[in-house]
């Protein structure tokens, strides 16, 4: 009988969890609260434990799991799956995959989780049929996978594909978490995009929607684009402002590795379209003429999917050999 394939999506808040087919399609999802505390040592056996709890549920073993695919926050070595950093979770070099299988009993690979995402939008999703693809993931931070060739890059110490941590703004910039100033991460994400919405608000004259908003509570992104798609002018000058520096970023990603698909992700890109348009219109000013006409921009498909069949496909290349 074939054998299914765990794939683990790990979060700082939650651990999604899901039993696929060889195919990569769902027979199951469920997630569990993650156990951060001890600095993030029971989160093997969290997941462990979550995977035998529904092994019992649906009446099979672990003899019918080929793999468990799972991709993890942070620098991650793909060989031996040490995590070399991941502040949300308070691990530094910790060997994820030594310590799964161990409690497991099931083999195990691991991958960044942005990594992971674009691998998955790759087989299934937004770039199904690629072999060249670039994510950007737009959510609390800027998260970045990159597929050369059918291969996620992953650079000598893991960290290939930290496109949030461009540096785009040299003067004025704001502090990121991860110690420098002025990175992408500061003005495309979604806290990003708050901080600029709240800051603009409250230094323009101009009338807009947004201020009615922000005097009750502290504005979102969804806030921005809602008023933006309802025509208002101080939104569109957040959102270009935000889209012009992402634009810029991508387009030096476009120049230097000219993948067929650059995909949007996380929580901004349920934009699709209204942040899709002006990307795209600064992507064509700043993107080489070549690129420019032959890498495609387009919203993500699978949403908070792509983390596990992304870690199936990996489980079905690394550990079963079927790809």
């Amino acid at each position: 009988m074939e054998k299914m394939i765990v794939g683990v999506d790990l979060g700082g808040t939650s651990i999604k969890l899901a039993l696929l087919t060889n195919d990569g399609d769902f027979i199951e999802k469920w997630e569990v609260p993650t156990d951060k505390s001890e600095s993030g040592k029971h989160i093997p056996k969290t997941i462990s434990n979550a995977i035998d709890t529904k092994l019992k549920e649906l009446n099979k073993t672990k003899n019918d799991v080929a793999g468990i695919g799972i991709g993890a926050p942070g620098s991650v070595r793909l060989e031996d799956g040490l995590i070399f950093a991941a502040v949300n979770l308070g691990w530094e070099n910790f060997p994820l995959k030594a310590i799964l299988e161990e409690e497991s009993g099931i083999p195990v690979i691991v991958d960044n989780d942005a990594n992971i995402a674009a691998v998955g939008e790759m087989w299934k999703g937004a770039g199904a049929g690629a072999r060249d693809v670039v994510m950007v993931t737009l959510g609390t931070g800027v998260g970045g996978g990159v597929i050369v060739n059918g291969l996620v890059a992953h650079g000598i110490s893991g960290a290939a594909g930290e496109i949030g941590h461009t540096t785009v703004q040299l003067e004025n910039g704001v502090l990121c978490n991860c110690g420098k100033v002025g990175c992408l991460e500061t003005i495309s994400s979604a806290t990003g995009i708050a901080r600029i919405a709240n800051e603009k608000v409250q230094s323009t004259s101009k009338e807009t929607v947004l201020k009615e908003i922000s005097s009750q509570r502290e504005l979102t992104t969804k806030d921005v684009f809602d008023a933006y798609s309802q025509g208002d002018g101080v939104a569109e000058e957040i959102v270009n402002h935000v889209m012009k520096y992402l634009a810029l970023v991508l387009a030096g990603v476009g120049n230097t590795l000219n993948p067929e698909n650059i995909i949007i992700g996380g929580g901004v890109s349920n934009a699709g379209d209204l942040l899709i348009k002006p990307l795209k219109n600064y992507f064509d000013q700043f993107a080489f003429t070549t690129v420019r006409e032959s890498t495609k921009l387009s919203i993500a498909k699978l949403g908070n999917d792509a983390g596990a069949i992304g870690a199936a496909y990996l489980v079905k290349k690394f550990i079963t050999n079927e790809i």
